[in-house]
């Protein structure tokens, strides 16, 4: 064997989950991450995107998702994401939009539209502030505890949230197991966790690109240019944060010296105010002499001497 191989780098994600030989590991997965119980739970899918090594070859990256309808008209958009960027919400409610649009043609009716359901398996958080790996979103009103309807669901799993507690009992944290430690899990030899029927067969996928020299060097590609896209998207969010954090400063330097402005402009307002003052002061003792010597003058002209008090 070569190498270990990662399930999370796309193009070994879609051959997993994207392919007809593997379409039952989709069934599968789909039923056991959305918790669906008897009479709910799934039995046949179409894969509307099967994997294609054609999509996958040169070094230009594109959206590599699955897309599936289940036998009752139910559409299912699985994606993973090995870096968290500062559109992703957006871009995973436009992707959902657009599974939940391709339903219909113009001029048809909207009963023809059916849930659409996305689920986002990331490698890194994006809710650093909550313990869940597992955080599903509707449209709901909170006040009223009403859900607005059931044709929008968006699953996030953020495999660093996952913790091992012992034994898995359940299906669900065994795919999230295989997503979040297969790139360290040897094909030939997998811990017991991945001792079932359906790991088996994601374990032979993982063998097929470790020892396949064609799969193995598309493997190594891709490998390569999600590294290189995702160094530049980090250098990119660096440099935003860099200039959102220098246009901080430079708007409180600004606002530093507006507001010692303004302290100068209203000290130089409360010299010209008490100047006035003064002035007003003066200007009320001028007139209040003129007024008694004018009186003085009268008193004299009548007679009247004033002792000097001085």
């Amino acid at each position: 064997m070569k190498d270990k191989i990662d399930p999370l780098i796309d193009c070994v994600f879609k051959s997993i989950l994207g392919s007809e030989k593997n379409k039952n590991l989709l069934i599968h997965f789909l039923n056991a991450v959305l918790e669906l119980k008897k009479g709910e739970r799934i039995y046949d899918a179409a894969i509307l995107n099967p994997y294609n090594e054609r999509e996958f070859t040169g070094d230009k990256l594109s959206v590599v998702d699955v897309k599936a309808k289940d036998e009752k008209g139910s559409m299912y958009q699985i994606e993973v994401q090995l870096a968290i960027h500062a559109d992703i919400k957006a871009r995973m409610l436009y992707t959902w939009s657009t599974v939940y649009r391709s339903q219909m043609e113009k001029g048809e009716d909207y009963e023809k539209l059916k849930p659409a359901i996305s689920i986002w398996i990331l490698d890194k958080n994006l809710f650093q502030d909550v313990d869940s790996c597992h955080l599903p979103f509707l449209v709901y009103n909170p006040e009223n505890k009403i859900i607005f309807t059931d044709h929008l669901s968006i699953h996030v799993i953020q495999l660093p949230k996952w913790k091992h507690k012992g034994k898995i009992d359940n299906e669900k944290d065994r795919w999230i197991y295989l997503f979040k430690e297969g790139r360290n899990t040897d094909p030939e030899n997998p811990p017991e966790i991945l001792n079932t029927k359906e790991m088996r067969q994601v374990m032979q996928v993982l063998k097929d690109f470790s020892e396949n020299q064609r799969n193995y060097l598309l493997y190594q590609s891709r490998r390569e240019a999600i590294i290189k896209e995702n160094t530049i998207i980090k250098r990119y969010e660096e440099t935003a944060e860099e200039l959102k954090k220098a246009l901080k400063e430079k708007k409180k330097a600004f606002k530093d010296r507006e507001d010692a402005f303004k302290e100068k402009e209203k000290a130089f307002k409360d010299r010209e105010d008490a100047f006035k003052e003064k002035e007003d002061a003066l200007k009320e003792k001028k007139k209040a002499d003129e007024k008694i010597k004018s009186l003085m003058m009268l008193l004299k002209e009548k007679g009247i001497e004033i002792p000097d008090e001085r």
